[in-house]
């Protein structure tokens, strides 16, 4: 019950992270969730439990066993996506026997069995759930509330365990959770992110990614004397995004099959800008990808004028499988612990990235693991209670191993 309470706790802090802001952590909320994690983890005897100017929390677990073995990481971040509210959460429990659930009577909102099909392997389980106008927040207030139970299991119950240390940063939805992280200061052999879905799930690769903007500059003129003057950006825009394969989209791909999105696009006769994200598993494909995204702008240029079409790519982060191949057996603890908590280990490819992508080339080699949630960055998303109590008895399997 105590994993529930703190989970409802959490989500009822509003921490969406803000692209738009210079700002670290980019929101003041998730500094008022840092605060709270530092005093939760002090009260229950952690050391040195404090958050950094950056909005980074830190905190040790000692080995209480006098073999020394590897000190491991646990890591979440505070921050929840912007893709959808994270304002005024409204939480509820609801014991699920199966069917629709209604989630809010007034507007008539149900999270629907037919269209959420993954709900028929949940029958008998408690749901976590919200009133379908905001995100819950399990991604990944799920993760830290199950680092926050084995914190407190390995504190008060006396059962063998190695040095942990345990991580919560701010901004990881916006790609910025490992930008000021701390490596040396976090002092581990290895880590994990709590930061998957589905219960069972274990990843070691993600995306290579990268993201891509396009500057169009047109030429305006009034239409009634426009034919062979203008250049119209929003619809030279237009015939940019054709350039780019119809079928690599993330609403058409899947498993390891990498996409172009299209994220936003603004614009005026005068000027057009689109943002995209380049996504792909294989590192060849992924260059292919973007030196495509770079020859569609340099095509347009040769037939509207040089420099009309303004094409920047960078970089966000790698795929971890490259860091993680030479450290295979972290993956082999990982799937011992979930064994022991009742999971059949699935290992599959994350289509996204997590901090422990980018912490993997900082040298921590850093997989993720399953939380249980499902539906994350929506208004049905929803987690099963049961579903996190084994995700904090898979956490505390891998802090006890030997």
């Amino acid at each position: 019950m105590e994993l529930l309470n703190r989970f409802l706790r959490y989500v009822a802090c509003p921490t969406t992270s803000d692209e738009a802001s210079e700002a670290c952590p980019s929101t003041e909320g998730q500094r008022v969730l840092g605060r709270l994690l530092v005093e939760e983890l002090t009260a229950m005897g952690a050391r040195d439990a404090h958050m950094d100017e950056h909005g980074y929390v830190y905190a040790v677990i000692p080995a209480n066993r006098p073999e020394r073995g590897p000190v491991i990481g646990f890591i979440a971040h505070m921050d929840t996506s912007p893709d959808c509210s994270g304002e005024n959460i409204r939480a509820s429990v609801v014991a699920y026997e199966g069917g629709d659930v209604l989630l809010n009577a007034e507007r008539q909102l149900v999270l629907s069995a037919e269209e959420f099909r993954i709900l028929k392997n949940h029958i008998g389980k408690h749901l976590v759930v919200t009133d379908g106008t905001t995100l819950l927040g399990a991604d990944d207030k799920a993760g830290i509330a199950e680092i926050m139970t084995m914190a407190e299991t390995l504190l008060h119950t006396g059962r063998p365990h190695g040095e942990v240390r345990i991580a919560f940063t701010p901004d990881e939805e916006i790609g910025r959770g490992a930008d000021k992280f701390d490596v040396e200061k976090f002092g581990c052999d290895f880590a994990y992110t709590a930061d998957g879905g589905t219960l069972g799930e274990l990843e070691y690769e993600n995306f290579n990614a990268a993201s891509a903007t396009l500057t169009v500059h047109g030429t305006n003129i009034h239409p009634g004397s426009a034919k062979d003057k203008m250049k119209n950006a929003i619809t030279m825009a237009m015939e940019f995004h054709a350039l780019l394969p119809a079928d690599q989209t993330p609403e058409k791909t899947e498993g390891y099959e990498g996409f172009f999105h299209l994220c936003d696009m603004s614009g005026t006769v005068e000027e057009a800008k689109l943002s995209y994200i380049i996504r792909d598993h294989d590192r060849a494909k992924f260059e292919e990808k973007k030196a495509l995204f770079a020859a569609a702008a340099a095509t347009l240029n040769a037939k509207y004028g040089e420099g009309c079409f303004e094409a920047a790519v960078r970089d966000s982060y790698y795929n971890m499988k490259e860091q993680i191949l030479p450290h295979m057996e972290i993956i082999d603890r990982a799937k011992s612990a979930m064994e022991k908590a009742g999971m059949t280990p699935k290992t599959v490819p994350i289509r996204g990235g997590t901090d422990g992508a980018r912490l993997s080339y900082m040298g921590l080699p850093c997989p993720n693991l399953c939380t249980g949630g499902e539906n994350y960055h929506g208004r049905f998303e929803f987690i099963p209670v049961e579903d996190m109590e084994r995700c904090a008895e898979m956490l505390v399997n891998l802090a006890c191993d030997r």
